[in-house]
């Protein structure tokens, strides 16, 4: 079977897992089944046909809204679906068939369900974090292709730490499930690209702010999820950053 396959077979993966993250991340935070009730419409709670869970496809073949009700229905479920279909078919192509690729497979898992949660409710839940933590905690044990195993149990002390550090200085600007998310970053990466993680999260949240200051002219006050940023920077670790480490240590030394 040619690579070409194989991509689109991982792309396709990802579509259906990410429609499948968009529920569990906007449900696990209001406590509800992410089993029953079957997939429905938010407006009207009308439960969906086969021709309305195409992912991707089927948002723009009912106009972007719903079949019944015609309300409108957000674009975060395709965006959701076709970057994790993205993602998945990237990690094939930067790991190939390895262990590795699986246990990357389940971290994408994880930052996709958190971007919708933060996205949602501004809520990173515990029920999310948690299993994945325990989860990353045996199998890095067994997988740390990279890093040591003690990399990665000391990338976790140190991510929590850093964090909630900050929490305490900050009187509250850092939320208790980034800190939790961070402390998992840090065991699936190891310390080194924790490092470097936590400098793009935070280069790439300071940006969005400036941003919104400067075009929605949002005020210092204004939330804003650092989950998202979380997981950009947790993804540019795990496709480039040993390419990112090298290229700084070869440019500045």
């Amino acid at each position: 079977m040619s690579q070409s396959i194989y991509f689109f077979l991982f792309f396709v993966y990802g579509l259906i897992f990410g429609s499948f993250f968009n529920v569990v991340g906007l449900r696990l935070p209001k406590k509800q089944s992410i089993i029953s009730p079957p997939s429905h419409c938010p407006k009207c709670n009308t439960r969906l046909s086969a021709r309305d869970l195409i992912p991707v496809f089927s948002y723009f073949i009912n106009g972007k809204k719903c079949r019944i009700c015609k309300e409108s229905i957000s674009p975060i479920y395709w965006v959701i679906e076709l970057a994790t279909g993205i993602l998945f078919a990237a990690v094939f192509y930067f790991y190939g068939f390895t262990m590795e690729t699986l246990m990357v497979l389940l971290f994408v898992s994880l930052l996709v369900i958190i971007t919708v949660s933060d996205l949602a409710y501004r809520i990173i839940p515990d029920k999310v974090v948690f299993p994945f933590l325990a989860l990353f905690l045996i199998l890095r044990f067994f997988i740390h292709p990279h890093e040591s195993y003690v990399s990665h149990l000391i990338g976790m002390v140190l991510g929590f730490t850093v964090f909630l550090l900050v929490a305490i200085v900050s009187r509250g600007g850092m939320g208790g499930g980034d800190i939790k998310l961070f402390a998992v970053v840090g065991l699936f990466l190891g310390y080194p690209l924790l490092l470097l993680t936590i400098l793009l999260s935070t280069l790439f949240g300071a940006l969005y702010g400036i941003l919104l200051i400067v075009f929605v002219e949002a005020g210092r006050k204004t939330e804003v999820p650092f989950g998202p940023f979380i997981a950009i920077g947790s993804l540019c670790a795990v496709f480039w950053g040993e390419s990112i480490i090298q290229w700084y240590w070869n440019f500045f030394y």
